[in-house]
């Protein structure tokens, strides 16, 4: 348990599933995790599952199905690097260059953390959003998944810092 917080809920799955507006279109959407800020109230990540639809496999061209989890919105796909960013993972076929379908690629950040991390992220505000975005698909693709974790109450300065980190790294 991180210091100045206290469990107030046992482990919690949160599914969600997201679609693109169409094929190959930056798409978000946002999932409400019902926190209450006047009791400092604050959502403790513990895993995080994102399941990519498959690109679609086309002779000589490439393709991909990308998606991401963070705790702020975005114009474009986040990456790893960007501070908000809890999770990615990216689907890919190569097929440039060759006559066939091409070969597919597998590229995601860790599902559930190292047994040595005892969360892999705070969510201090009211909600949390997924992306997804196709590349060179015929028709629209989607993502699912679960996010793993428990409510917490937040000492009034921890709360006050995860927000403010929070809000600020937007």
């Amino acid at each position: 348990m991180p210091t100045g917080l206290k469990q107030s809920s046992s482990v919690v799955p949160i599914g969600f599933a997201l679609a693109e507006s169409a094929a190959n279109t930056f798409t978000q959407g946002s999932v409400d995790l019902n926190l209450s800020p006047l009791d400092r109230e604050v959502f403790v990540v513990l895993a995080i599952n994102l399941d990519n639809d498959f690109p679609d496999s086309q002779a000589g061209a490439d393709s991909n199905v990308r998606s991401a989890l963070t705790t702020t919105s975005q114009a474009s796909m986040p990456n790893l690097g960007d501070a908000n960013c809890m999770a990615r993972t990216t689907n890919a076929i190569k097929g440039a260059g060759y006559a066939d379908s091409g070969v597919s690629f597998s590229q995601q950040s860790t599902e559930t953390p190292p047994s040595t991390l005892e969360y892999i992220g705070i969510i201090a505000t009211n909600d949390f959003f997924i992306q997804v975005e196709g590349f060179q698909n015929t028709g629209a693709k989607g993502v699912a998944g679960k996010l793993y974790g428990y409510r917490a109450v937040a000492s009034a300065d921890i709360y006050a810092a995860l927000v403010q980190s929070e809000v600020l790294s937007a």
